[in-house]
């Protein structure tokens, strides 16, 4: 059965372009399906194949998953990686039902991206300029472009020396799908990055052919565990160590832009946003400034 599943998620990785996080993510929902699938098939002496899973083992499944007490969210992302996995199954004729159809997901209201103020991001991108050590200035070149830019912590661990031209002030990375944008980013940022780039980053390579932009003290790729403990150091620093998540930056960025004046479609470009409707969610962030906007400018609003 798990070789079926290994099938599914080459297919995902070659012909969907799928990153390396959502095979994983797959992997583990999928294998977890396949041990349940597994127990229920050896307890009415069934052989272990797919075709024998039914629409009532599934069921069965949801509800193991609700009485083990997972999140109405986990569950959802559970459900869509089964779907898509018979999807493909239907497909390759390896089964001859679906025992995801008509399942409805579980309703699960969407939560608002965690955004900080600016005087926040502020005092967060501040906290490695008090230190000395060299990783301090590659740190600081991490949150700067975090924030100039609004990328997903693993675009920016992704990225390579290349990809961000100082000089001009923009950064090149890969999003979803391997999809590529072209992000300006503001002086500070750049001039953080170059000051990385040309003080520290040689001094932390091991090998002369790493591309990696940012790297750790063994000279290799930074990973998202790395830089999230580098960033909860500085957010507790900041005294917000509660407020703040891998993608508080990119949240506040959007936020903030939208705050600014920029309109709906350039931040769901710099965001690598792919339906607009994921932008939106931001919109509900700035009813305040919205609010502020309308008293200000309406006569019958003004005191």
């Amino acid at each position: 059965m798990k070789t079926d599943i290994e099938n599914f998620l080459n297919y995902l990785m070659v012909e969907k372009g799928f990153s390396g996080n959502t095979k994983e993510a797959y992997h583990n929902d999928l294998c977890q399906l396949a041990d349940f699938a597994g127990n229920c098939l050896s307890n009415r002496g069934a052989q272990h194949l797919w075709d024998n899973f039914n629409r009532q083992d599934m069921l069965s499944y949801l509800l193991d998953l609700k009485e083990r007490k997972y999140a109405v969210t986990t569950v959802v992302r559970k459900l869509a990686a089964a779907k898509s996995f018979f999807g493909f199954m239907i497909e390759e004729k390896k089964v001859r039902q679906n025992p995801t159809d008509n399942i409805e997901s579980p309703k699960v209201g969407k939560p608002l991206p965690g955004a900080i103020s600016v005087g926040q991001v502020k005092l967060l991108l501040e906290q490695p300029v008090k230190l000395s050590a060299p990783e301090a200035k590659r740190d600081r070149a991490m949150l700067e472009l975090l924030y100039a830019s609004g990328m997903r912590v693993s675009e920016l661990i992704n990225l390579n020396v290349e990809d961000v031209d100082c000089d001009e002030g923009q950064v090149r990375c890969f999003g979803k799908g391997q999809k590529e944008r072209i992000v300006p980013i503001y002086p500070q940022a750049a001039r953080a990055t170059a000051e990385y780039v040309n003080e520290v980053r040689h001094r932390l390579q091991r090998d002369e052919s790493e591309k990696a932009l940012f790297l750790n003290r063994r000279g290799e790729r930074l990973t998202r565990q790395g830089l999230w403990q580098i960033l909860k150091e500085y957010a507790r620093a900041a005294g917000l160590a509660d407020q703040v998540t891998p993608h508080t930056l990119r949240h506040s960025f959007a936020t903030h832009m939208l705050n600014g004046g920029a309109d709906l479609r350039s931040v769901q470009e710099l965001l690598g946003h792919a339906n607009i409707s994921t932008t939106q969610i931001y919109t509900h962030l700035t009813s305040d400034h919205i609010r502020r906007a309308y008293d200000s400018a309406h006569p019958r609003a003004k005191k």
